[in-house]
């Protein structure tokens, strides 16, 4: 291992914070090391494999078509893909782009949000208002609609036409909302700002906002899309309906994939040679993708991680009431995240990692859980005994 690890720093730029690791194979909810240590995944490759690791039914679909049809360019049409494209339109309503990741969804939503704005009402009208703590990807755009001036002040100076304002804030985005602005940009639970939840009245405030100020407004669903909290979308839950919806991660269950999907109206805005992508959309990614939409219909996951995620959040609230390291216990579905009482989180994480569970820590005091959505609940339990254990040693 400390070979390999070795040439991590010798090979690779110093850009990730590794978990002292080396990762061999993988399948359902778990993952194997090269010197045999079973680990439980309780991170899904950062919520990237809802339907667990090495999904037969993914691979055979992704292997058949890469047989088949391995790559053609966008400048022709491709079955698979418009296949794609139609049954996310059913499912999210609008037209579809594809790219493979969710930070370049997430930019092209603001071009087109932009372009949107540009054509209907003037040079003016073509910027965003974004949330403090969100967080939409690594691109010099996405960074800087990212509300966490910490990862992106490095990077000055950054593009302009950008508004942070404080997350379930609704006088604040009403007094942000100016002539100027041609998008709001949300997530429905910010994933990297900690898990926290944007509450439902706050959704229909800024979908009201925006329907009076002619701006449109952006869910970025790249993590709680996908069944994450129990429906399709996390919208459905708040019943809120936005104008451009961004997907990736478990989309095709790790393998990449981005898409956004617009409303007709606003997706007009885009002409050819607007935006473009040279993998995007490919034939053996999309047809894993729709294998993945295939088994969502038939597992009735959603009532699964309804009701996973409820026992998750009950047992994780008791814990923290029986050691007082744990509070606010918060997140929808199965992605959940949690204080801790002490800044400890990093070692919480790495005790546990020795003890065969990956979960996440967002900075000094919060873990964040994103299983697998075909996690059992025998393996909750004994992720639980092991956490509960961990915790107790600060408690005393």
């Amino acid at each position: 291992m400390t070979d390999w690890i070795a040439l991590d720093r010798e090979v690779h730029l110093s850009t990730y914070a590794r978990l002292p690791v080396v990762l061999e194979r993988a399948e359902g909810t778990r993952l194997w090391d090269i010197n045999g240590q079973e680990y439980v995944d309780f991170l899904a490759g950062l919520g990237a494999v809802n339907l667990g690791h090495a999904r037969p039914e993914v691979i055979e679909a992704v292997s058949n078509q890469a047989r088949q049809l391995d790559h053609v360019s966008n400048l022709f049409y491709s079955p698979v893909q418009l296949e794609l494209a139609a049954r996310l339109a059913q499912l999210v309503g609008g037209r579809c782009f594809f790219a493979n990741s969710g930070a370049e969804a997430n930019e092209g939503a603001l071009k087109l949000a932009r372009r949107w704005g540009i054509k209907n009402f003037g040079a003016k009208k073509s910027g965003f208002i974004t949330a403090l703590g969100s967080f939409h990807g690594r691109t010099l755009a996405t960074l800087t609609a990212t509300g966490q001036p910490a990862k992106s002040a490095l990077f000055a100076p950054l593009p302009t036409g950008f508004k942070h304002v404080p997350f379930n804030d609704l006088p604040a985005m009403e007094a942000a909302l100016d002539e100027t602005v041609c998008a709001v940009m949300l997530e429905l639970i910010q994933g990297e700002g900690g898990v926290w939840p944007a509450k439902a009245d706050y959704l229909a405030g800024v979908r009201q906002l925006c329907d009076e100020r002619q701006v449109l407004l952006i869910f970025d669903e790249v993590q709680t899309g996908m069944g994450r909290t129990g429906p399709f979308l996390a919208s459905e839950q708040a019943a809120v309906e936005p104008d451009i919806t961004t997907l990736a991660k478990s989309l095709a269950n790790g393998f990449p994939i981005g898409a956004l999907v617009a409303k007709p109206t606003v997706a007009d805005a885009f002409e050819p040679g607007d935006h473009g992508s040279t993998f995007g959309g490919g034939s053996p990614i999309c047809a894993g993708a729709l294998a993945v939409l295939d088994i969502m219909d038939s597992a009735g996951l959603k009532e699964q991680v309804a009701a996973l995620g409820a026992y998750f959040c009950k047992q994780l609230t008791k814990l923290g009431t029986e050691t007082g390291q744990l509070k606010d216990v918060r997140g929808a579905g199965l992605m959940i995240g949690v204080t801790t009482a002490q800044t400890n989180a990093r070692a919480i994480t790495l005790a546990l990692l020795e003890q065969g569970f990956v979960i996440n820590n967002i900075g000094d005091d919060c873990l964040r859980f994103l299983p697998p959505l075909v996690i059992t609940e025998a393996e909750i339990d004994a992720l639980l005994t092991a956490l509960g254990k961990e915790l107790m040693n600060y408690a005393n």
